[in-house]
């Protein structure tokens, strides 16, 4: 099992890669959404709040990630000693009407097929995707985690309507028309999947990429009104079935998993584990489940992440594993300090394996 990090869009320098090494990281999983790219003031290493405003602004539409850029931010990370294993969810602009089943749906397909192609050509094996509409929304922060530190959590449903504009908790319309984005049903998302994996599938197949697909996080049945696919552990399995593919993988996330009412996530590790589906795996632990829960450092909730690693090495998994992310530590450097301290301890429980 090799380590890695996860590093955001304004993460992406020698400070942060030199950091990595710094912890034993052999890979990098870097985002290029700019998630922070509004006036709401996040911190860097902030991990952003689900409420009307969004978590930011999406980016430009007509600005697709080109082979040159991929190209330059892998030599980058490899000239600092490091591998990119994979990038983590497409930019809103670059799919809204793929999500949300809207007239630009054909022309965002075609652009992330352009996208999968150039990630391909640049010799990156993994694109994280979630398929949701309301994305990553409704969770809320405070001093949750051991010692006060600051961590995120959810405290019931969140079904509070989604503004028109938005999709993915973030804007890619600022002068939308006032009013709600229509719920979708499951079976209308559903439907919208298979288009996009039957679309998406056989450029990846054919560019050499791996697309990985992680469960909705809060995994409730809906947020913000909006229908989930991925929020029991059974429907991973739906997924990988709707589209049976090499290509069609799993970015799964052990603190999701942990989350949900249903099933045990011990099993659920063993068998995507035995079938050899995982792409990359986030580790996060948590305690209580959906939708009340408290995510904690990784060595102090509900989860006993030595017996997931144990499971992964027994079913032979040898991918990259990163801390999903972790509790603010109360130092100068809140970010660094708590990955530093989960990353210590994934490689010491990994090392204690071997």
């Amino acid at each position: 099992m090799k380590l890695g990090l996860g590093l955001y869009r304004h993460q992406l320098d020698e400070d942060h890669f030199r950091f990595a090494r710094q912890c034993g990281c052999t890979h990098l999983i870097v985002h290029l959404v700019d998630y922070f790219r509004s006036s709401r003031g996040n911190r860097p290493g902030d991990q952003p709040v689900g409420d009307d405003a969004g978590w930011g602004l999406a980016g430009d539409p007509n600005s697709l990630w080109s082979f040159e850029e991929l190209a330059s931010l892998k030599r980058r990370i490899e000239e600092a000693g490091l591998e990119l294993a994979a990038i983590e969810n497409f930019d809103p602009a670059h799919w809204h009407d793929v999500l949300l089943d809207g007239p630009k749906k054909p022309q965002q397909l075609e652009n992330l097929k352009t996208i999968v192609r150039n990630i391909g050509r640049a010799g990156i094996p993994v694109m994280g995707y979630n398929f949701s509409i309301a994305g990553v929304a409704g969770r809320v922060k405070g001093n949750f985690a051991r010692g006060e530190a600051e961590a995120v959590g959810a405290d019931g449903p969140f079904d509070k309507p989604m503004p028109r504009g938005m999709v993915w908790n973030m804007v890619y319309d600022r002068n939308a028309e006032p009013g709600f984005v229509p719920p979708a049903t499951p079976e209308q998302l559903w439907n919208r999947l298979r288009d996009f994996l039957e679309a998406l599938l056989p450029v990846a197949e054919e560019a050499g990429v791996k697309l990985a697909a992680h469960p909705d996080d809060p995994p409730m049945p809906t947020v913000r009104g909006q229908a989930r696919l991925v929020y029991q552990p059974h429907l991973y399995r739906k997924l990988l079935d709707l589209r049976p593919s090499p290509a069609n993988t799993l970015e799964f996330c052990v603190g999701t998993i942990a989350e949900m009412t249903e099933g045990n996530v011990y099993e659920a590790v063993d068998e995507y584990s035995r079938a050899g589906k995982l792409a990359y795996v986030h580790l996060r632990n948590v305690r209580g489940k959906s939708p009340y829960y408290r995510e904690t450092f990784i060595d102090e909730g509900d989860v006993d992440m030595l017996r997931v690693l144990r499971i992964l090495k027994q079913n032979g998994y040898q991918g990259v594993i990163i801390p999903d992310h972790a509790p603010q530590m109360a130092c100068a450097a809140p970010w660094h300090a708590g990955m530093a301290y989960a990353l210590g301890y994934i490689r010491a429980a990994v090392q204690s394996l071997e």
